[in-house]
């Protein structure tokens, strides 16, 4: 298992952890995305996600979570998942199947940049965070259902930035033409429902460890999946 790193936190009670500003993962995140245009499908969601783990390192740092030490590595893990895959595409590898569309559409006109922020949700919580729960179960030595904790408080942060996203990023009064059908689309995808699926899916992967061979085929079958309605979020419009 490839090395990951984690939020910088502490484990247990004690001083306030490491400030955002000084965290390993946030300063990957922001000098990754530092040159891309404003108008990149994969700027649109990187500057959603960016806000994500920001958001996290400070609840993280704020003693908002049961236990910090299994918060910091779920959430530096989850997002190793997310930049391994800017990385393959970037050294001309083949990412996940699950990111692929969305870097074969990050320039294409007709996709609207709420399409691009869902598609890149799609592919971290349905494929990269199931992965995540298990490594990170791997890492501190402990089972899904000691993590359940902090699963559930980086979906509350999911959720609200869901909410933000959609009133941000839908069409305006100009893009009224497209905007029912795209809206329909969108519409059909909802994070708490991937969110159900990931938790499942990590108790799954689990429950196959001892069998690798079966859990490769599960990895496998679960990104091809995930990849599929990431291609059809990204549907263009013109």
């Amino acid at each position: 298992m490839a090395h990951r790193q984690q939020l910088a936190v502490r484990p247990g009670p004690g001083p306030a952890p490491s400030s955002p500003a000084a965290d390993p993962v946030l300063g990957r995140m922001r000098a990754l995305g530092a040159d891309w245009p404003a108008g990149d499908g994969l700027a649109v969601f990187h500057r959603v996600y960016l806000a994500v783990t920001e958001e996290l390192v400070r609840r993280v740092a704020a003693g908002e979570f049961p236990d910090r030490r299994a918060a910091g590595a779920l959430g530096g893990i989850f997002a190793e998942h997310y930049l391994d895959a800017v990385e393959a595409a970037a050294e001309g590898t083949r990412p996940p199947a699950c990111w692929r569309p969305l870097f074969q559409f990050r320039r294409h006109p007709g996709v609207r940049p709420l399409q691009f922020a869902l598609a890149g949700i799609n592919a971290h919580i349905g494929h990269d965070l199931p992965l995540a729960v298990v490594e990170t179960c791997h890492t501190l030595g402990c089972v899904p259902a000691d993590l359940e904790d902090e699963f559930e408080r980086v979906g509350e942060i999911l959720v609200l930035l869901e909410e933000r996203i959609r009133e941000d990023l839908m069409p305006g009064p100009d893009l009224l033409q497209i905007a029912d059908p795209l809206t329909h689309l969108v519409g059909t995808w909802s994070l708490a429902r991937a969110r159900d699926a990931a938790w499942s899916a990590a108790r799954l992967l689990w429950g196959l460890r001892d069998a690798p061979d079966l859990a490769d085929e599960f990895t496998e079958r679960l990104d091809a999946g995930v990849g599929l309605v990431g291609r059809c979020l990204l549907t263009p419009w013109h």
